[in-house]
């Protein structure tokens, strides 16, 4: 910052080329998370919490003194007007084609601006790499978005930086609960080892599932060369940026009601907006986990859920119900189970020499799954798409099919009205998953979102939810199994 007092003694000459001298943006040293982000060495920081924390900045200030060729983010175009506004103050409108939404600098850095609306969008930026990627408000975005446009994240020039950042408020609803499990050392308040603002974390995937790891050094798997990525997270209060504060927009944010005014003050641990179509609620979930941790696991396997993976980015998931008490998920990538028989051996590893009810999800392949695992025990083959029989607690509604009346009952063995004793173990990917799915009544039958559905909405399998579900419904509702 250069002091108004000094450039009085200069004439206009010396004044232009003072500032000629100077980066077109310096992060403002009263905010002291903005300046530390912005000298962070993180491949990917996330950046946020409070509202007003300084994130546009940020982004465009790395993007117009630090990279030669970034792109910045929203979900949809007209939420970029704003990002377009600050830039123009920052670079000015000259170099700017508001057609292309692209500046090129005067250093001949090039800034884009662009949007993902839809899940599959994603592919329009496939192999179009940039050395900085802004995904600015991340919690708008898919999960899946935003690690498939992140696989370009490149330059040919060997002394560039290369980095992701990731500014973002809390997120409003279960859609954006992906940010906290993706920084969950600095968010999650659950997580073994957390980490302080700033701290480097270190993750590679390896075999389709992320890892994180003790060091930043490349390892060989499976004759792959496999480099680490490094992770950090800055939190930002209004405070901390003194421009803004000095506007009033911090009584802005004290009018707003709750939940929403605690979101945007940065309160990760505030209570989401409630959706009333929303199967699961969170804090039904987050009970469980609470009495997970307060109980005992019995020695005898009641029943187990497997969802066998479909390929791609799903997992195969096989879960453990022991009395009204689930262990730990056992996660595998797709790639690891090919067929019905691998499935199988996994099953009858978990299971030693008991032999409870396994409930298998027999649509598309988990059919060769169950064929298997019929030879090792009590299989049930359950089909979520055929019809189901009975009615809810109220019994006002029927059920259109064996995965609504699945979900919609064990929604109430989770609902405390019901007097819930159900324990589930603490695990952020389950409670995103079983908090996804969506309701609605047609002719008084009760829907639940199918699975397509929801990957198509959140860009992710509800796996760990399919196979809880399938654990409870097979131990618990023997009269309609819905085999397939």
């Amino acid at each position: 910052m250069i002091e108004s007092d000094l450039l009085n003694y200069l004439t206009d000459t010396e004044k232009a080329e003072l500032l000629s001298l100077l980066p077109v943006w310096l992060p403002d040293p009263r905010n002291i998370p903005q300046c530390m982000a912005y000298e962070s060495e993180a491949d990917v920081i996330g950046y946020g919490g409070a509202a007003g924390g300084g994130k546009t900045d940020l982004g465009l200030g790395f993007a117009g003194t630090k990279h030669r060729r970034s792109i910045i983010f929203r979900r949809v175009y007209p939420l970029l007007e704003g990002i377009e506004y600050r830039g123009k103050e920052l670079f000015g409108a000259k170099g700017y084609n508001g057609s292309l939404h692209r500046w090129v600098l005067e250093t001949g850095a090039t800034i884009q601006l662009s949007a993902m609306q839809y899940e599959e969008d994603k592919k329009n930026f496939q192999g179009r790499p940039f050395d900085l990627y802004v995904f600015d408000e991340a919690t708008e975005f898919v999960e899946s978005q935003v690690r498939f446009v992140m696989g370009w994240n490149r330059s040919t020039y060997p002394d560039q930086k290369c980095r992701v950042l990731l500014p973002f408020n809390p997120p409003m609803d279960e859609a954006g609960e992906w940010v906290v499990r993706f920084f969950a050392p600095w968010l999650d308040e659950t997580h073994a080892h957390p980490a302080s603002d700033g701290e480097l974390r270190w993750y590679a995937m390896v075999d389709g599932d992320e890892k994180e790891l003790t060091s930043n050094g490349s390892f060989e798997h499976n004759g792959e060369i496999i480099i680490p990525k490094s992770l950090t997270f800055f939190h930002a209060q209004l405070f901390d940026n003194v421009i803004l504060q000095r506007t009033g927009y911090g009584a802005t944010i004290d009018a707003m009601p709750e939940p929403i005014r605690s979101l945007l003050k940065g309160n990760f641990n505030a209570n989401k907006q409630i959706d009333p179509f929303q199967v699961i609620r969170p804090a039904w979930v987050r009970a469980a986990q609470e009495r997970w941790l307060n109980s005992e696991p019995s020695t005898v396997i009641k029943s187990m859920g497997v969802d066998v993976a479909r390929g791609g980015a799903d997992k195969t998931v096989i879960s453990t119900l022991r009395l009204d008490r689930f262990d730990e998920l056992n996660k595998y990538p797709g790639s690891s189970t090919p067929d019905g028989a691998t499935v199988a051996i996994l099953v009858k590893n978990l299971l030693g020499e008991q032999k409870p009810i396994v409930g298998v999800d027999v649509i598309g392949i988990g059919a060769s799954a169950y064929d298997h695992i019929l030879y090792i025990g009590d299989a049930l083959g359950i089909n979520f798409g055929a019809g189901a029989d009975g009615e809810d607690k109220s019994g006002k509604f029927h059920f259109a099919n064996v995965r609504a009346k699945a979900y919609w009952l064990f929604r109430e063995a989770l609902d405390p009205d019901y007097n819930a004793i159900m324990a589930l173990p603490h695990d952020n990917e389950l409670l995103g998953d079983l908090c996804a799915p969506k309701w609605s009544i047609k002719t008084g039958k009760i829907y639940i979102e199918s699975k397509e559905e929801i990957i198509k909405r959140l860009g992710r399998s509800p796996d760990c939810a399919d196979s809880v579900v399938l654990a409870w419904y097979a131990a618990n509702n023997n009269d309609n199994w819905g085999i397939s």
